[in-house]
């Protein structure tokens, strides 16, 4: 891939649907470099919760967005993610913070800093990159080189996010708090999830993840190809 023609990958879907695997796996495959945007929102979160901030009041979470330093490590083979110089990557997945994260999200303000970040990362990205979330085919980068939205069905998609969370919470639970976070992150008034015109729908339900990767890996060189 030459450097003077960069391809730049939006995959975005709901949670449960392989998002992050998939992003890795054709990241590396392709020689991409890889952004994790749901880690960012869920680091400031994360801080958010740490420094006392009611995350449930708009006025408070815009007042305090650019107080953290967030920062995105973009290799695939071990993403990372810092929040004032201290690795968050662990903290950020813990189930406060899930249960939180809608409401941080849903703020004008930190939607506002963080897609700037995004767009800047991409377009520093010598070769291109994959970038995976809910709104980077619609709102981020909407010039993006190839679009990917993934679905899944609910109880897959359950399924999936009860294994990863080794069994802390039962599969029908987890189905009805996915089905609240796709509620809350499709009905926001600022940049909800949303299925891009010219994005590429792939179902994932009766798919492994190898058969994922290769397909987009595939759409992607397609696309690479007729350029």
């Amino acid at each position: 891939m030459s450097p003077a023609h960069p391809v730049i990958v939006a995959i975005d879907g709901p949670s449960g649907t392989g998002k992050s695997s998939t992003s890795r796996a054709v990241a590396v495959r392709l020689g991409l470099s890889y952004l994790d945007t749901g880690a960012q929102y869920r680091a400031i979160t994360w801080w958010m919760l740490s420094n006392g901030v009611d995350v449930n009041d708009p006025v408070a979470v815009a007042d305090a967005v650019d107080k953290p330093s967030i920062v995105s490590g973009t290799d695939p083979g071990g993403p990372a993610i810092s929040v004032d110089g201290l690795d968050a990557s662990g903290p950020i997945r813990s189930q406060e913070v899930t249960d939180a994260v809608s409401a941080v999200s849903a703020v004008p303000e930190v939607r506002a800093r963080l897609v700037a970040y995004q767009r800047a990362t991409a377009a520093a990205a010598p070769a291109g990159i994959v970038v995976e979330g809910r709104d980077i085919g619609t709102t981020v980068l909407p010039a993006a080189t190839v679009k990917i939205f993934l679905t899944a069905s609910a109880e897959a998609r359950a399924a999936r996010r009860s294994g990863e969370l080794n069994g802390a919470l039962s599969v029908a639970a987890t189905q009805a708090a996915l089905i609240r976070r796709d509620a809350a992150d499709s009905g926001r008034t600022t940049s909800p999830l949303a299925k891009a015109d010219d994005a590429i729908e792939v179902d994932t339900t009766e798919l492994g993840l190898e058969q994922v990767v290769e397909r987009v890996v595939t759409l992607v060189e397609e696309k690479r190809a007729a350029r």
